[in-house]
């Protein structure tokens, strides 16, 4: 019962922590009794693969001058310059050597890299194979083109791909840039541009047009209905549209489409549009499915072209066509380069990692290595894996100072408790298992050790190392009873940015002392999505949910009775109490086993941060790959939607 009571609050739009900013989850556990309103049921820590342990709060260092850089030109991809250097991080004295780290990407991302790192080398092959070369200046003249498009500069550009898509410019040049030069050059030789294309392409952009209006159905026989009403009475196209076309579109703009124009769509239609005069209908016309009636509303002629504006509008359409067939041609030579190529995957095969120990692929009889693939998975994911790696580390570090231990009972335990906060149980009301981790690994098996290794480890580890230490009190029993159970004050919510508008919208509705005039107030003042769309209406207010004033006000009120001015941080908050509702329970012990398991975890999970904090703090930690400057990120937690994991192993 208290755990559906939790996770039905998560459901709830969490109207005051959105508004205010306020942190009600973290001061809820931190006085022991934090089942809030504005919070979520008992997070699953247990979460999902392919998530990294929470990153530390260190000082990152920059990569030094001998870190390997990758070239973006054909021969060069994927190749590392200058000798690797083998330490890349010292953890409290504790070295993470390269082969470590490589190893550690290879089990996460090594066959979505393998299939990466095959394609560019069958680019690489056909390029040597026809004498094609993509040089280093090509690459960086198409970024600037790629550039230009967006109406931004390059620094700009590139910068948006690290801090939006987290892509690096030599990951951006090797694996993006580089195999799409490389293809259209090897389609350039197959491309030509006719007349008759130069022709439609600036007939299409400057030839005539004709504004038209359009009906569309999927039965035959309404077609023809709504054709005889047309017919009758073309003036009342625009509204025969609007109630029956079934393109909702055109149908809400009384059939308005955008311009038709010339060699776009299917000829038959266009070729019935462009003969009908201004006010005429077409016959029906069958097209993608549907049955169409189309209005000319009117004509517009061809736009004229002085001699040098033709000549420009030449040279731009030919570079659009040749552009066009170049993506096509070039997407059908990958196909056919990848059809001849011969390849063998042998990584992520048990029975042909036995036969060609050391070997990733073979490409036209020749071996890739898993030294390869390892040090191209570190290139592309070290970064990020590697800080994942320092905090297992902080981790085993700590288990190892206490004398802790983490079994398979520890593991099985927390993969069955993070089952049943999430709900999978069965019929019997035990954790299901088997279900939770199919659906967390997406039915994939090979993510089972992986998902153990990233999600459940850590947080059984952080829990046996604040474990002793966590009690439940009676008094967190009795304030954990009280916002779960006790009574909830409903009440209509205006929220409202500065206090000078919030005495006005104050007075306002001290004078007309109606729910309903509150309503329209929240609706027209609140900055607060949800009670603004909702006419006032927020979750019910619960005690001990991290908003002490403002619970404090809320059940101080009578029912109809309007709050003073609720400050809380720079944002005012005015109330309406509509009444309490009855409590849920009785008393603490009709629900104490659940609810002394559930103040549990949430005080487990406080100190875990707490725990957590304090190893980053006081570690010396030197991450040699690190980005200058890193987000923290909070300690693992699996309160997130299940998604399938990007993240590939042996």
């Amino acid at each position: 019962m208290l755990r559906k009571d939790a996770t039905s609050g998560n459901n709830s739009v969490n109207w005051t922590s959105r508004v205010l900013g306020l942190l009600a989850i973290a001061v809820t556990v931190a006085v022991g009794y934090g089942m809030s309103q504005f919070g979520g049921p008992t997070d699953a820590t247990a979460q999902a693969p392919g998530r990294q342990l929470p990153q530390r709060r260190t000082t990152q260092r920059t990569a030094p001058q001998g870190q390997p850089q990758a070239g973006a030109s054909g021969g060069a991809v994927g190749r590392v310059a200058g000798p690797p250097v083998d330490t890349v991080a010292i953890v409290n004295n504790e070295r993470i050597t390269r082969g470590q780290l490589a190893h550690e990407c290879l089990i996460r991302f090594g066959a979505e890299v393998l299939e990466s790192l095959v394609n560019r080398q069958v680019i690489e092959q056909a390029c040597r194979a026809r004498g094609v070369e993509v040089l280093e200046a090509d690459v960086h003249e198409e970024i600037i083109r790629i550039a230009k498009r967006f109406g931004v500069d390059v620094n700009s550009y590139l910068k948006m791909l690290q801090e939006k898509r987290e892509i690096t410019v030599e990951q951006y040049k090797r694996e993006m840039i580089w195999p799409t030069l490389a293809l259209r050059r090897l389609a350039a030789k197959k491309i030509a541009v006719t007349d008759d294309e130069m022709r439609k392409a600036i007939e299409t952009e400057y030839g005539p047009k004709v504004r038209a209006r359009l009906i569309s159905v999927a039965s035959k026989e309404k077609a023809q209905q709504v054709w005889r009403l047309a017919k009758q009475n073309p003036e009342s196209f625009g509204q025969l549209a609007k109630e029956h076309s079934e393109d909702p579109n055109s149908a809400s703009a009384r059939g308005v489409i955008p311009p038709i124009r010339l060699h776009v769509g299917d000829k038959r239609v266009e070729e019935a549009v462009f003969a009908l005069e201004e006010g005429q209908i077409t016959d029906i016309l069958f097209t993608a499915n549907q049955y169409i009636i189309l209005k000319c509303d009117q004509r517009v002629p061809e736009r004229y072209l002085t001699p040098e504006q033709l000549a420009a509008v030449k040279d731009r359409a030919r570079s659009v066509i040749r552009d066009s067939k170049l993506k096509q041609e070039a997407a059908k030579i990958f196909e056919e380069l990848q059809k001849d190529a011969q390849v063998v995957k042998i990584f992520g095969d048990p029975q042909l990692e036995r036969q060609h120990p050391g070997h990733a692929a073979h490409i036209d009889n020749k071996p890739l290595l898993i030294s390869q693939l390892g040090e191209e998975c570190l290139v592309r994911h070290g970064k990020s894996v590697l800080e994942g790696e320092i905090n297992r580390h902080l981790l085993l570090q700590a288990l190892r100072q206490k004398g802790i231990a983490v079994n398979q009972q520890d593991i099985d335990y927390e993969i069955a408790r993070a089952a049943d906060s999430f709900g999978y149980v069965t019929d019997d009301g035990k954790p299901d298992v088997q279900k939770w981790i199919n659906d967390v690994t997406n039915g994939d098996r090979s993510q089972i050790d992986l998902y153990i290794r990233d999600a459940v480890w850590p947080s059984v580890a952080l829990k046996k190392l604040v474990g002793g230490r966590v009690k439940v009190t009676e008094d967190d029993l009795r304030k954990g009873f009280e916002s779960n159970y006790g009574p909830r004050v409903e009440a209509l919510a205006i929220v409202v940015g500065s206090q000078r508008e919030a005495q006005k919208v104050w007075q306002m509705a001290r004078d007309n002392p109606t729910d309903e005039f509150f309503g329209q107030l929240a609706n027209q003042y609140s900055i607060e999505p949800t009670s603004k769309a909702n006419y006032g209406r927020v979750p019910p207010i619960r005690r001990f949910s991290g908003q002490e004033h403002l619970e404090k006000e809320a059940f101080r009120l009578e029912p109809g009775e309007l709050s003073g001015l609720i400050a809380v941080d720079d944002r005012f908050i005015i109330l309406r109490s509509l009444g309490q509702t009855k409590p849920m329970v009785d008393g603490v012990d009709d629900v104490r086993a659940e609810l002394q398991r559930d103040m549990l975890e949430k005080k487990l999970r406080l100190a875990m941060a707490e725990e957590f904090d304090r190893l980053t703090k006081n570690a010396k930690v030197d991450n040699r790959l690190a980005r200058p400057s890193r987000a923290t990120v909070a300690p693992a937690s699996a309160n997130l939607p299940l998604r399938r994991p990007a993240t590939n192993r042996r």
